[in-house]
């Protein structure tokens, strides 16, 4: 069997491929990273003869885990003879080893309940907290971005001499706010038969949409239109103005302190505070929403250690997924999960997965 070679298969979350392997390596690793998700300890090989499909002898499996760690995919503990896996032994394990099960039917019953009756701005939040219970790791979301989702209605509100506060809704329940400075005065009478010329024209259009339209009706009508029209399109125009931004939604803390690689204050706090504030991370959730419109299925997306950008997120994994209609832009947003490499993979991913469908399904309601 030694003699044989398992030609690794393409990643199957990411483009690249991972080194070969022989069928006896293949099972090794397997094995070995197994025991390691279970044990938070390094793994002898004596341990892992109890873990292997086939038995092998002791010299066998020692002469394999030194292959291994040639190839840079397990080392040697420093503090014990037991190995471990390394950064590209779990990526390894992950994109060519891995086959996740489905989520059984008690977990899906269990996660219906959990979101059962939640609207859409409680959705987020919640779902960020089940995925942090049921994973033990830390789980959040990113919303879809509001200014990207189709608009219901649009208010005006005078806020001060020469400042008008726009309030504009979307479908989705979220809400947009902005500060729209006018140099014209504006009677309040005024303002209410601005704010429904407006929102005649803001259903069902995104704000980019509410732009554009606002600006060809300009075009289209200079010359011809009134006082009021003209202040309506300078008004929504300057509520289409600027970028909400995306929140980064993370369930209670608590999750990870049970988890050995965070026993460290210092390191627990970098963590949190890397996760608050970290651009880095928002651009590679919002990268993996952006990969996902217009795909037949929306896919998912495990990052590990320098992949996410930041070094307090040093020996982390983060698997997340889209959610949403690929075929709308905008309305993709992205959850998932956060915690030690360290991670049992083969649950965690289709919580994920389910999680993604459970949402997608309560934003098409």
């Amino acid at each position: 069997m030694q003699g044989q070679t398992l030609r690794t298969r393409p990643r199957v979350y990411g483009s690249t491929f991972g080194p070969e392997l022989s069928e006896r390596q293949a099972m090794v690793l397997r094995a070995l990273v197994s025991a390691y998700v279970e044990r938070a300890a390094p793994v002898a090989s004596q341990s892992l003869a109890q873990q292997l499909p086939i038995p092998l002898s002791s010299a066998s499996i020692r002469n394999t885990l030194v292959e291994l760690e040639e190839s840079g995919l397990v080392e040697k503990s420093h503090a014990s003879s037991g190995r471990v896996p390394t950064t590209l032994g779990i990526r390894t394990f992950i994109d060519h080893l891995l086959e996740p099960a489905d989520l059984g039917s008690e977990d899906q019953r269990r996660l219906d309940r959990a979101l059962e009756g939640a609207d859409t701005t409680e959705t987020p939040r919640l779902t960020a907290q089940v995925l942090s219970d049921q994973t033990r790791q830390l789980g959040f979301v990113v919303p879809p971005r509001v200014e990207q989702l189709p608009l219901r209605t649009l208010h005006l509100v005078p806020v001060g001499t020469g400042r008008v506060l726009a309030v504009l809704v979307a479908e989705n329940g979220g809400v947009m706010q902005r500060i729209v400075a006018h140099e014209e005065k504006i009677s309040r009478r005024e303002l209410e038969r601005i704010g429904r010329i407006l929102a005649e024209r803001v259903v069902g259009r995104t704000l980019v949409g509410l732009r554009q339209c606002l600006e060809a009706e300009r075009e289209r009508l200079r010359g011809e239109a009134d006082d009021l029209l003209r202040r309506a399109w300078m008004l929504g125009l300057g509520a289409c103005e600027g970028d909400v931004g995306e929140d980064l939604i993370i369930a209670t803390r608590l999750a990870l302190l049970g988890q050995p690689e965070f026993s460290d204050p210092e390191r627990i706090r970098g963590l949190f505070s890397a996760l608050e504030t970290n651009q880095r991370l928002l651009e590679l959730l919002r990268e993996i929403a952006r990969a996902d419109r217009g795909a037949v299925r929306v896919g998912l997306s495990i990052s590990l250690e320098t992949e996410l950008g930041e070094p307090a997120l040093r020996d982390c994994a983060l698997v997340a997924v889209a959610y949403g209609t690929p075929s709308s832009p905008g309305s993709l947003g992205v959850l998932g999960v956060i915690g030690p490499q360290r991670m049992d993979y083969g649950r965690v991913i289709p919580l994920v997965h389910y999680c993604s469908e459970l949402v997608t399904r309560k934003l098409m309601v």
